[in-house]
């Protein structure tokens, strides 16, 4: 599977931004799918997941209320729409399945919320 990320950008704090992660191959509709996110000089972390029917989906405490996480098999594509956004929300933005998988990382995309 290859995953390709898309959709961020430099917004102002309460601004929005809606990320894509489109995927080849045919086994993306079978996998739970996560968001995650590195912040400069902090660890990667997992920012929010979807089951891989879409009927169940987790936040950390940090993102719950302002993002929401969603994907369409149809199209291979998982979604992320982030509002309320906060300087804190600075990081590059990756998605990947849960639990990941070394060789799905692709190259992220960034996001940058200015104060």
């Amino acid at each position: 599977v290859q995953l390709v990320e898309s959709g961020g950008g430099l917004v102002q704090a309460g601004g929005s931004l809606r990320l894509s992660c489109a995927a080849s191959g045919s086994t993306f509709s079978i996998n739970v799918m996560g968001w995650y996110r590195q912040a400069p000089g902090k660890q990667r972390e997992l920012v929010a997941f979807i089951t891989s029917g879409g009927g169940r989906t987790h936040y950390v405490d940090s993102v719950k209320g302002r993002f929401t996480i969603s994907r369409d098999n149809a199209k291979n594509t998982m979604y992320l729409q982030m509002n309320s956004l906060k300087p804190e929300d600075t990081a590059v933005y990756y998605c990947n399945s849960i639990p990941f998988r070394p060789n799905y990382w692709g190259q992220g995309t960034q996001v940058t919320v200015s104060s």
